[in-house]
Formats: structure tokens, C-alpha cells, sequence
């Protein structure tokens, strides 16, 4: 399973193009999906956590209209994911104006997943959720060790 850490910086080009940092690049490996993510950002997943996730969504009942409404949303929003000679990637405008990104960005890897956030939006959820670390932590005891 691949591990995703660390945050980095990066512009978005006038074609909706960013450049991944090689370190992620490699884990996240030839074929990869992003698609809409939680907070107001764009998710990136390797090829087996996306088959994984969609396997998991297939199961919910179709007949229930939250599960409806959740995999329309999702895959809607999913594409398949080539990384350029360059090592960037091309976003979808859909995605681009979903996450609110202009040119700054933040890439972070959060374990099992990449997100990348326009910069003023992802300074405001770290400000907010880094006053409330320690408190979260708290909460979570049971499932963090």
C-alpha cells in the first residue's frame, strides 16, 4: 500500500495543468484517478484504493437516494490521471472550479490518498483544524493508539 505524507507547493498553469512532486508521483504509479474530494479540495488515488472504493460504493443499496446522490456525485467527477513528460497533470475545468483554484496550490498526501487545495482555502482549514489538534486526538483515542 502506498503511503502519501508531506505537503508542497505548486502553481496551476493556464491549462489547468500542476506539477506532482516526484516523490508522490512514484507512489501514486502509471495509473492513477482523481476526482472530487471532502473540505472543498480534488482527491488523487492509486489505481487499487479507487478499485477498492468503487467495489465498496457498488454494494450500497441503489434504492436508498443518499447512496444515489453519493456515486453520481463521485464518479461524475472521477477521471483517469496521466502524468505529462514534465510531471504534471491535467485537472478537469469541473474539478478546477469545484475546489476554487486559481493559481497557488497545496499538495498534501494524507496517508492512503493525495488532495490538492487552492492555497487560501487550505490556509484557512489548517488554521481552523491545527487550533483543534490536540482536542481531535483526544477524540479519536480509541482508533489512534
Amino acid at each position: 500500500m502506498a503511503l502519501f505524507m508531506g505537503e508542497y507547493r505548486h502553481n496551476l498553469d493556464s491549462k489547468n495543468r500542476i506539477i506532482i512532486p516526484a516523490k508522490i508521483r512514484d507512489a501514486l504509479g502509471d495509473k492513477f484517478y482523481l476526482t472530487k474530494g471532502y473540505d472543498g479540495c480534488i482527491s488523487l488515488y492509486t489505481e487499487e484504493k479507487f478499485e477498492k472504493m468503487v467495489m465498496d460504493l457498488q454494494k450500497s443499496p441503489y434504492t436508498m437516494a443518499s447512496a444515489r446522490t453519493y456515486m453520481r456525485e463521485l464518479m461524475s467527477k472521477s477521471s483517469e490521471c496521466e502524468v505529462d513528460s514534465q510531471g504534471r497533470i491535467q485537472l478537469p475545468q469541473v474539478l478546477v472550479k469545484d475546489a476554487a483554484l486559481q493559481k497557488a496550490c497545496v499538495i498534501i498526501g494524507v496517508v492512503d490518498h493525495v488532495e490538492i487545495w487552492a492555497s487560501d482555502r487550505w490556509e484557512s482549514y489548517h488554521e481552523q483544524s491545527a487550533a483543534a489538534f490536540e482536542a481531535t486526538a483526544e477524540s479519536l483515542t480509541e482508533f489512534v493508539r
